[in-house]
């Protein structure tokens, strides 16, 4: 039998959608199915029907395996030269096209554990100094995995995170607590998080950059259509990060 035919599996995201509100039901199955499976190897359990059977005695296990499917691989300026093409040409039209004080507003859309909202902070106040950035920018970071927005909103990391920040970045930009480091909280103000599902939820609206890099490659081409009005939030000219 397919992977697209297996009715246990379609009972198993059913059953979870009903009982987390956790809705798979657009996203790619070769990979959502592997996810699972091997999840359920580290259990010793080898069919879909036995895993319900274990998610319903066993609450706990839901967390255990939406962080599984959910897999949240980010990292502070995460390809330097997308970064850099993000500075150089798309940030630089999307300001001269703002007046002096107008707002900015800007949306990370699977947001994960943050690295990629404190990453567009920093280049955004460098690029506006940090009054206009105070002043100006609504930075806001989305995802559904509340256990990565929380880890986002403490908006503390060890130096190992902070290696792929430049070292004047991260004195700037970052303060020492024990063995962390966090984030500058007049700065902090700014950015907003909260748990946002692209496949089902409305988007933000009047957003002037939407950075959703990663995210719409584990959608169907049927759930990436559906997900069309994320970019129709981004104001004219669009200019999005991907």
């Amino acid at each position: 039998m397919s992977e697209l035919g297996d009715p246990h599996f379609e009972t198993l995201l059913e059953f979870l959608q009903r009982e987390r509100g956790f809705d798979f039901s657009g996203y790619k199955r070769p990979s959502l199915m592997r996810r699972v499976q091997r999840r359920m190897q580290l259990l010793g359990i080898d069919d879909f029907e036995r895993y319900v059977e274990y998610l319903e005695v066993r609450p706990e296990e839901f967390a255990q395996l939406f962080n599984s499917i959910l897999i949240n691989v980010t990292a502070f300026f995460r390809d330097e030269a997308a970064w850099d093409f993000l500075k150089s040409d798309v940030l630089s039209q999307l300001l001269a096209a703002k007046s002096p004080q107008g707002p900015v507003r800007v949306w990370s859309a699977g947001c994960a554990t943050g690295q990629e909202v404190y990453s567009l902070a920093i280049v955004l106040a460098e690029a506006l100094g940090a009054d206009a950035f105070r002043e100006r920018v609504k930075l806001y970071g989305t995802d559904a995995d509340e256990d990565a927005l929380n880890t986002a909103r403490a908006a503390s990391y060890s130096a190992k995170d902070l290696e792929t920040v430049p070292p004047a970045l991260a004195k700037r930009y970052f303060d020492p607590h024990g063995s962390r480091f966090v984030f500058r909280p007049d700065l902090r103000r700014s950015v907003i998080f909260g748990r946002n599902d692209l496949a089902q939820d409305a988007p933000i609206s009047r957003i002037d950059l939407l950075v959703s890099r990663n995210v719409l490659m584990y959608f169907t081409a049927d759930a990436q259509t559906h997900s069309a009005p994320v970019t129709a939030a981004v104001r004219s000219p669009s200019l999005t990060a991907r």
